[in-house]
């Protein structure tokens, strides 16, 4: 059974450290996969982030030396240029007249933080699920916006970030809809991604990011595994990309499901995956109400409610069906 954990913390210090050195193993065996000279120096990680992100630079100069100062932990935790990797996921935004951000994180139990994590770094209040430690596969800010991301189905990989570097970007930086789109649409990615946004005015997007070309900002309520078309058709097949954007869709426009029916369908199929054998299935689901600062991460039969008001650090024993 996985362990989670809810770990709060104001300003960088020993609690993430503590993480840090516990987490850095296994991530440096990751991120070195492919040698030490297939990932950026130092100095080109340094310049990238001052380039496109500055205002997080003496953030990430933080980290840096709560983790030791050492040459490989800053370019891994500059997040530029990271490994390919891979993810399935589904989010969704149910537009009623509380809106509520959904989404299911479909990847391997062995690779993830199994962290929600809360900070108010550069005085900014963000809660979400961990990646890289300071990075979020999808979280809010004090501001109420709410962020999500999805794999984008594409096997091209180019210069960039990872993209949990980048939501956390937006976390910290942005306070609407709109900003996160024009942040969104100015970041370069490494690989493609869908990042969905609702903000406190329930106002939403979808930018569709890619590293060889110009992303796509859209109204679109949905995102799963593909974008405009689908490019990787056996990646596709195997995620069901396009059933699932079809049930979410039905879901919101011919059924007009009430809410809790809505969230519920997430812990079910097609939504739901268990092939965890096949590569990757679903860790959680997250569901964020940004206007309220709730938030919830559900496995069958289990809710863990946080909220940025009343944050409790805890450690809870889930049961991820299909997971070793």
């Amino acid at each position: 059974m996985p362990l989670w954990r809810a770990i709060s913390e104001d300003a960088p210090g020993p609690k993430w450290a503590a993480l840090f050195h516990e987490y850095w193993p296994g991530y440096r065996r990751w991120w070195l996969k492919e040698g030490d000279a297939a990932r950026p120096s130092y100095l080109e990680s340094r310049r990238a982030l001052a380039a496109h992100m500055p205002e997080i630079v003496p953030l990430w100069e933080e980290l840096c030396e709560l983790a030791g100062g050492g040459d490989q932990a800053a370019r891994f935790l500059s997040f530029h240029t990271p490994p390919p990797y891979l993810s399935g996921c589904s989010q969704a935004i149910w537009p009623g007249r509380e809106p509520v951000m959904v989404r299911n994180y479909d990847y391997a139990p062995d690779a993830f933080d199994s962290l929600i994590l809360r900070t108010r770094w550069q005085g900014r209040t963000v809660v979400g699920v961990s990646d890289g430690l300071w990075g979020l596969v999808d979280g809010m800010n004090d501001a109420g916006l709410a962020i999500s991301l999805t794999f984008g189905g594409r096997r091209i990989v180019g210069q960039g970030f990872g993209v949990p570097v980048i939501l956390r970007y937006v976390l910290q930086t942005c306070t609407t809809a709109e900003e996160a789109g024009a942040a969104l649409a100015r970041l370069p990615t490494h690989m493609s991604y869908n990042v969905t946004v609702l903000d406190r005015k329930r106002r939403y997007l979808t930018a569709m990011m890619a590293p060889d070309r110009p992303t796509i900002v859209t109204h679109a309520a949905v995102a799963t595994n593909h974008q405009e078309n689908v490019e990787w058709v056996s990646h596709a097949r195997f995620t069901a990309t396009v059933e699932r954007e079809r049930f979410l869709l039905q879901r919101l426009t011919l059924h007009r499901d009430p809410e809790d029916r809505f969230v519920r369908a997430f812990l079910k199929p097609p939504l739901y995956s268990t092939a965890f054998a096949h590569g990757f299935g679903t860790l959680y689901t997250a569901v964020y109400r940004p206007r309220k600062g709730q938030m919830e991460v559900r496995w069958p039969g289990t809710v863990w409610s946080q909220s940025l008001a009343r944050f409790e650090e805890g450690v809870r024993l889930v049961e991820v069906p299909g997971a070793a």
